[in-house]
């Protein structure tokens, strides 16, 4: 990136690059965000928040490296006198822009990828969506990051570090995040999905594990007028109010008139062996003219799409690796820059299947 000067000075604002990425995240978006939540600087500095937004972003792209050799990726092309800061410079650079920046950045990018013409993104008029926790992400074990999550407690005494529980609603064609909310692993993941069921919409029609079949939950979810198709427990036994035609049946749970789908599900290994469980599914979708019981079990394996949205999160990203940092604000401008990074990246990969598509 070329080296911009102002007043026949370095131009400080440099460093503010993800290269490709900045047509995603360009300098104006996050020069705006900066305004909205107060984060701006007083004065001119040699690291200016704008910087400090990008440096927060190119951590979560360079995981395995540390702060400065991150800042090196961000000025690898610059010229000039370009500024060297130090370990404690970068760590106050991450204090002063704080964690509202980097939220309102996720909350700006966030939403459905998919344009019209994108194929599998809907069932018939429905954008099929899904929300799931995942507990695995694993953060330094310091007294201020325990004190907001606690200790997670395995059968043979504590794990070595805290969790963090993040929940998300995906959209389940482009694994692309419609929000995200997380926290202590102790909150039930029930309580995280409720959060997000504000972000449904009457066009979506939600597949969620057996978690989510709570009576509050599954009520809060129809008051957006949202469909879903929810895998209920196996105790949970809905009375038989008529049977249909494709071997479900209509029932009622709390101020709901639902349609249940009983299955066998089997997969075969690669060594032929085989395994198995059986599923019980609550839907909205009560009409079995216009929605066959085969057809929506087919359709519920697209849950698992966000569980690949996940391992692109702890894995491609995080490379399985502890996150960085020691304290509860630190790890939630850190998880929020992370969540912003992956909806960029898919973003830009949304584009470029839609391109080859109309090629």
């Amino acid at each position: 990136m070329a080296q911009f000067v102002t007043g026949g000075t370095p131009d400080v604002f440099a460093p503010g690059h993800l290269g490709e990425l900045t047509q995603v995240i360009p300098p104006e978006l996050v020069d705006a965000v900066v305004e909205e939540t107060g984060a701006r600087e007083k004065r001119l500095r040699s690291l200016p928040s704008r910087v400090g937004v990008y440096f927060v972003l190119a951590l979560g792209l360079f995981e395995h490296l540390g702060a400065q050799l991150v800042w090196d990726k961000l000025v690898a092309g610059l010229s000039g006198n370009v500024p060297r800061p130090s370990e404690k410079a970068l760590r106050d650079l991450r204090r002063r822009v704080g964690v509202a920046p980097l939220q309102r950045l996720f909350d700006v990018l966030a939403g459905p990828l998919a344009q019209p013409s994108t194929p599998g993104v809907r069932y018939r008029r429905w954008r099929t969506v899904a929300f799931d926790g995942c507990g695995s992400l694993s953060v330094p074990d310091h007294a201020r990051n325990r004190s907001w999550l606690g200790r997670t407690v395995r059968r043979h005494g504590p794990a070595g570090y805290p969790r963090l529980m993040l929940m998300t609603l995906c959209e389940t064609g482009t694994r692309g995040l419609i929000a995200a909310t997380f926290g202590p692993a102790v909150k039930a993941e029930s309580d995280y999905a409720r959060e997000l069921t504000g972000h449904l919409t009457p066009d979506m029609l939600l597949l969620a594990d057996r978690a989510f079949d709570g009576n509050e939950l599954l009520a809060a979810i129809t008051r957006q007028g949202a469909q879903f198709l929810v895998r209920c427990t196996s105790t949970r036994r809905p009375p038989v109010l008529a049977m249909l035609p494709d071997g479900s049946y209509l029932t009622r749970i709390g101020s709901l008139s639902l349609r249940v789908i009983e299955a066998e599900v089997q997969a075969r290994t690669v060594d032929g062996g085989t395994f198995g469980d059986s599923y019980r599914l609550l839907t909205t979708l009560t009409d079995h003219r216009a929605d066959p019981a085969a057809r929506l079990m087919r359709l519920y394996h697209e849950r698992w799409e966000i569980e690949t949205a996940y391992l692109a999160l702890r894995h491609t990203l995080l490379q399985g690796r502890v996150l960085r940092s020691k304290d509860p604000a630190g790890l939630c401008q850190e998880v929020w820059g992370l969540l912003t990074l992956y909806q960029a990246l898919r973003s830009i990969m949304v584009t470029a299947g839609g391109d080859r598509t109309r090629l």
